[in-house]
Formats: C-alpha cells, sequence, structure tokens
C-alpha cells in the first residue's frame, strides 16, 4: 500500500519554457531541503532544516518516492535536486540498485554481465520534475538508447544546473566508455526534464588519465566562475575542486584536497547559507560506519572550516541517520511548509 500511494504522486504536470516564471530570489528564502538515499531502501528521502545546521526528515524518516515505483532497476541512488528559472524542481537519480540479487529482484549480481561492463554497470538515471515537490513527473533515462554508438559501462551520480547561455538544463554525470575509466560528461536536456537533447560531451579531463574521477558539483560564483568539485581516486578518494569562467568547460585543475577526512568520501554537494557570503560543502564518507555526511564551509572557496559530521560537530540530523549522496537546495517558508504538513 505504500509503494501504491508513492506511484500515485507520480501525477503529469505540463511542461513550460524555462524563463517563463517570475524567478524568487534568495531575500524570499528562509528555509532548506536536504534530499538523499539510504542503502536499505534505494529511494528518495527528504529533510528540512530552519537554519541550516539542524535537519529532520518528513514522513517520520521513510522515503517520500520509492525506488522500485520509478526506476527499472527497482532501486535509485545518489539523488540531486536543483531550482529551474521556470520555477520548477529538478531531482537527477541514478537508476541502479546494487543490492538486486540480494533481495531477489534479479539474477544476476548486476544487470548486465560483470565480466563485460565491470561494476555497478547500469544504463542510465531517473529525471523527475515538480512545481510544489509534491506532485512530479518522471522519466528513465538510458543513454544506451538514446545513443546507441556508445558503449555506456556505467553512468552514475546525475546532477542537474541552468545554462544561462543555452536556456536550457544542464545534466552533468558520471559516465564509463568500456572498461575504461569513469569521466565526466555533460548533456542538455529538453524543457520537460523528460529526455537528453545533446550527446554526452567530456566536462572535465583530469591531467592523469590514469585516474577515475566521479560525481561532479558545479556551483556558480558571486565572480562569474564556475566552481566544480569532484571525486579524485588517487591513492585514496577525495574531493577536489577545479575552476573555469564556463559552465560546460575550460575547468582548471587544482591539486588541493578539500575534505578534512582520514578515509574515503565521495558525493560532494556545495550550497549557500541564505543571507550570508558562507557555503557549505557537504560530502558522503563511506569509509566510516554508519555512513555519514562531512561538511566543511568557506567563504572564498581558498580557506575552508571543518564543521565535522552530522551530530558530531555544527550539523545536526534529528530524526535520520546513515543517509548517502545527498544535496541541499534553499526553500521558502511556504515551500517548507507545505512538504512538512503534506508528510507529517
Amino acid at each position: 500500500m505504500k509503494n501504491l500511494l508513492f506511484l500515485l504522486l507520480i501525477l503529469s504536470l505540463s511542461g513550460c519554457g524555462l524563463k517563463n516564471s517570475k524567478s524568487l530570489t534568495e531575500d524570499d528564502m528562509s528555509a532548506y531541503l536536504l534530499v538523499y538515499f539510504k542503502d536499505n531502501t534505494h529511494s528518495l528521502h527528504m529533510a528540512v532544516s530552519s537554519d541550516g545546521y539542524t535537519f529532520s526528515a518528513v514522513n517520520n524518516g521513510d522515503p517520500v518516492v520509492a525506488g522500485d515505483t520509478i526506476a527499472g532497476q527497482k532501486g535509485i541512488r545518489d539523488p540531486h535536486i536543483t531550482r529551474g528559472p521556470d520555477g520548477a524542481f529538478y531531482v537527477a537519480m541514478t537508476d541502479l540498485h546494487i543490492f538486486g540479487m540480494q533481495e531477489g529482484l534479479r539474477d544476476t549480481q548486476w544487470e548486465r554481465p560483470q565480466e563485460e561492463y565491470d561494476w555497478g554497470n547500469n544504463r542510465g538515471f531517473v529525471l523527475m520534475k515538480s512545481y510544489d515537490l509534491v506532485n512530479w513527473t518522471h522519466s528513465r533515462v538510458y543513454i544506451e538508447e538514446a545513443f546507441p554508438k556508445l558503449d555506456v559501462g556505467c553512468a552514475w551520480a546525475p546532477q542537474t544546473i541552468y545554462d544561462p547561455a543555452e536556456d536550457k538544463m544542464m545534466l552533468y554525470f558520471t559516465m564509463r566508455i568500456g572498461h575504461g575509466k569513469t569521466k565526466l560528461y555533460y548533456a542538455y536536456t529538453d524543457n520537460d526534464f523528460t529526455r537528453l537533447v545533446s550527446e554526452p560531451t567530456n566536462l572535465f579531463e583530469f591531467p592523469d588519465p590514469e585516474i577515475q574521477i566521479l560525481d561532479a558539483d558545479i556551483t556558480p560564483l558571486p565572480d562569474g566562475r564556475y566552481c566544480m568539485m569532484y571525486v579524485s581516486q588517487e591513492g585514496s578518494t577525495g574531493i577536489k575542486m577545479a575552476f573555469s569562467d564556463k559552465i560546460n568547460s575550460g575547468y582548471v585543475y587544482d591539486d588541493r584536497w578539500v575534505d578534512f577526512e582520514r578515509g574515503a568520501c565521495e558525493a560532494p554537494n556545495v550550497w549557500k547559507r541564505i543571507g550570508e557570503d558562507k557555503w557549505v560543502l557537504m560530502y558522503d564518507i563511506f569509509s566510516i560506519r554508519p555512513h555519514n555526511f562531512g561538511f566543511a564551509e568557506t567563504t572564498d572557496f581558498e580557506t575552508f572550516e571543518n564543521l565535522g559530521h552530522f551530530s558530531d560537530g555544527a550539523m545536526n540530523a534529528t530524526n535520520f541517520s546513515s543517509p548517502k549522496h545527498g544535496a541541499v537546495i534553499q526553500l521558502t517558508e511556504e515551500e517548507k511548509q507545505r512538504l512538512v504538513e503534506f508528510w507529517d
């Protein structure tokens, strides 16, 4: 019955141009929304905060959209949310269930033979769009179907950002071609957020082609540049950054590590504190048990202050634990209240 309820929330909404709605500004914002997933549900979870420090999950910590109702593999990972200039919310997720065989969803470890497509070997993403955070459209986007000439070994961690030069939502993601290394790519979507309208193009070339990179997160900076946080697998696995004057190219390598972890971490996401010139870097620490998020704060993207982990430092999670691969955006008070009242 619960999965049926989640499925019924996936309602049809009419598409529109990206510049048709009045844009909200930071002055309109007073709250925050965190989206994340958990290994034991492979579904979409949400939590809200009024101050950007203490987050509480809606729906008593249960999923708000069940992965088995929207994903081809009956599970999602790596959810990311952003707001478009049309006033809509865009959620992109990896269509992948890493425990599918253990849970009886398939007869093999992966959807396709590991000797041919390596670890994970999913084929694409789940894209969702909403104007109210409650009613959503959803589409499955499989890269190999849209672009058959690409021998896709995996497609992970999609994120979305508005490209004003193209007046389109840009989807950027990690992809492995054949048995090669994972690299970062981008493509543009249609306005309804249902399909890719351009072929995936390389976003950033790491100086050493033998190093895998993944999990990009792009932030517009006040000076007009873009900062891209990403994961580099150099010995350990951690967070680095690169800068460019363009949203989709020209990123310059920076050799500094940004995270504060002794072990491996991934999935960087940067979000701005409302009314302050402070940005928070959040990342997924998968090398500790239980899993947790780590946080750092910066005013200039040059120096970072360690804020610790959820419930072990300045940041707190009141009614949930072990979140994985999340993203945070700003909300109006009305948007927050609508979401909380619907679920709680």
